[in-house]
């Protein structure tokens, strides 16, 4: 019975041994940057005096002025344009009146027959 407890209990270690391995060491890592001291401080410099983009109200500041390729007339003509045209997002946008369409009816031929079926005259088939 203590011969199977002693393997037992050698079983075990050798088993706690096998799992419990330490990582390896590799000592300090250097550092390797592209910039310089000087760099850095003049960099950390300016962003400590720059405002922070994370405060509270930080975006309800005027807007700097943007520059554009477009004429003022250009974009006033458009706006004027878009004012006068019809708003797509309307409620009943192209419900309206339809267009009107060129017919082949001779315009005079209509009105003769319109004259005739007031006065109750038959009209010509």
């Amino acid at each position: 019975m203590k011969t199977s407890k002693f393997i037992a209990a050698a079983a075990l270690s050798l088993l706690a041994a096998a799992g419990a391995q330490a990582e390896t060491y590799d000592g300090v890592h250097s550092i390797s940057s592209a910039t310089s001291r000087a760099d850095v401080k003049t960099q950390a410099v300016a962003a400590a005096r720059s405002e922070n983009p994370y405060a509270e109200g930080a975006s309800s500041r005027v807007a700097p002025v943007l520059s554009s390729t477009l004429a003022r007339a250009a974009v006033r003509s458009d706006a004027v344009a878009a004012a006068h045209s019809a708003n797509p997002y309307a409620e009943g946008y192209g419900q309206g009146v339809s267009r009107v369409l060129s017919g082949s009816v001779d315009r005079a031929s209509v009105r003769a027959a319109a004259r005739a079926a007031a006065r109750g005259d038959q009209l010509p088939l």
